[in-house]
């Protein structure tokens, strides 16, 4: 099995969404898939409409009550809409979120210095069953991050992070994080210094150098190898080509694996 994230500026930025076609080819060839996403634009681009400032702390996005309602409606619409997208490519989909089937058990997250993060959640443990029932019925799962603590407290879950700790859970082939930039830099945004492969341990020895919007990415990746995923690769999510190479398991972007 095969995790694919995207985030919200890959979508943005994408021609026509052509990586859905993409999924939709290797579906139909009888890969088994996981699609999951953020939404960071989108969820600006609404939480500017209802007058609610944005605020990161360390790369994570601090969310209160007001916040969280925005997240939780903005990636709910982005799922369905997804869905939709992949019934016009002939791909049996369904949405669900880190709630449905208690798929997703989380606790209060707090920022790598240990800041409050208000609402934000970090993924305990996932609950799999779900997930390889669909995908045993031919049916592609789409999974948006948002979730709850046991006692009801809605909370945003990273979509990094989420895609890294599923991808642990099933012990995926790979998960692929599809993104703005074209791999993991180590000087960003210098392209030259664009990481084309590495071990998990030489990229925790990277990890205090990185920018704050690495570092939700870089975490999903150790996270996600840790748990047990084999490997993961990170790519420009603005090109369907890139989506191709790497499902064909070419060289692209950055590819880290266990060591």
């Amino acid at each position: 099995m095969i995790v694919i994230k995207f985030g919200g500026n890959a979508l943005l930025q994408s021609s026509g969404n052509l990586w859905l076609d993409c999924v939709a080819e290797w579906q139909r060839r009888g890969m088994k898939l996981i699609l999951t996403h953020g939404g960071g634009p989108q969820i600006d681009a609404e939480l500017s409409l209802h007058g609610v400032a944005r605020n990161f702390i360390e790369g994570y996005r601090f969310t209160d009550a007001k916040t969280m309602q925005i997240v939780e409606m903005v990636l709910s619409g982005m799922a369905q809409n997804l869905v939709r997208e992949l019934r016009a490519r002939n791909v049996s989909a369904v949405s669900l979120s880190g709630n449905d089937g208690g798929l997703f058990e989380v606790s209060i997250k707090r920022s790598p210095s240990g800041r409050d993060l208000g609402q934000v959640g970090e993924v305990k443990s996932v609950s799999v069953g779900i997930i390889k029932t669909l995908i045993n019925g031919g049916v592609l799962p789409v999974i948006t991050s948002i979730s709850s603590t046991s006692e009801g407290v809605g909370v945003n879950v990273n979509a990094d992070l989420a895609a890294g700790a599923l991808a642990g859970a099933i012990s995926a082939e790979k998960v692929i994080f599809m993104t703005d930039v074209k791999g993991i830099y180590r000087r960003y945004p210098d392209e030259g210094s664009l990481i084309q492969s590495c071990s998990k341990s030489e990229l925790e020895e990277l990890l205090p150098e990185m920018s704050e919007g690495m570092i939700p990415k870089v975490e999903a990746v150790i996270q996600a190898i840790d748990r047990g995923a084999k490997s993961a690769q990170i790519i420009d999510g603005r090109s369907a080509d890139a989506l191709t190479l790497a499902l064909q398991g070419d060289a692209v972007g950055t590819l880290v694996h266990h060591g």
